[in-house]
């Protein structure tokens, strides 16, 4: 990944990017060529020696069963946004100024282990389902469905697990710009609806 000084992620950006992204594009190279799938995951800090993602999915997706060769990646992607020079103040200054995108993304480098028993499943759609359903104004537990219909569900998916070798992760968040500039863009953003982004790009400039 291109990754000029300015825009490296620090630890605690790249542990929040791991912890609080919700989805990732699994990305495999095998004898049919490259294979990609979006999933839901997991962030296991404590697994392996740098940690693992876990995910699942469809059993007659192909991907997992199709020998990968050399490492996998999953692909996180943080909130990212479209920049308007309208919003820098060096705009008015010298007008020398041109759009451009903030965003935020790691590439999880690692070994995939495919995980094809009921018990590994369970473990983690209960773990996934209780991530995702905090907070909701009546949460739903994997124990509130039959039985039997969770264990047909769980024959219908299949583990994925990466465990983590390393990981690039880049930050553009407006660090290259002025002061004034990222005012300006924390403002633009946040009157246009993306608070988050907006958040983002404050957390930048103070860490």
């Amino acid at each position: 990944m291109y990754t000029p000084a300015h825009f490296a992620a620090s630890e605690e950006a790249v542990a929040s990017l791991l912890h609080d992204s919700e989805a990732a594009n699994l990305v495999t190279m095998t004898e049919d060529g490259l294979l990609a799938t979006l999933l839901p995951f997991v962030y296991e800090p404590t697994v392996g020696e740098h940690g693992a993602l876990h995910a699942h999915m469809a059993r007659n997706n192909t991907q997992w069963s199709m020998p990968a060769t050399g490492e996998a990646l999953m692909i996180v992607q943080g909130s990212d946004a479209y920049i308007s020079p309208s919003w820098y103040a060096s705009k008015a200054q010298h007008g020398r100024v041109v759009p451009t995108w903030n965003y935020s993304t790691a590439h999880v480098y690692g070994e995939l282990v495919i995980h094809d028993d009921a018990q590994w499943l369970a473990r983690h759609v209960r773990r996934l389902s209780d991530q995702h359903e905090t907070g909701m104004p009546q949460p739903w537990s994997v124990d509130e469905a039959p039985e039997r219909f969770i264990a047909g569900q769980l024959r219908a998916i299949v583990g994925v697990e990466l465990l983590i070798s390393r990981v690039e992760a880049k930050t553009k968040l407006s660090q290259n710009r002025t002061p004034a500039d990222v005012d300006g863009v924390i403002a633009g953003l946040r009157a246009v609806g993306d608070s988050a982004s907006a958040a983002d790009v404050e957390r930048a400039r103070t860490s």
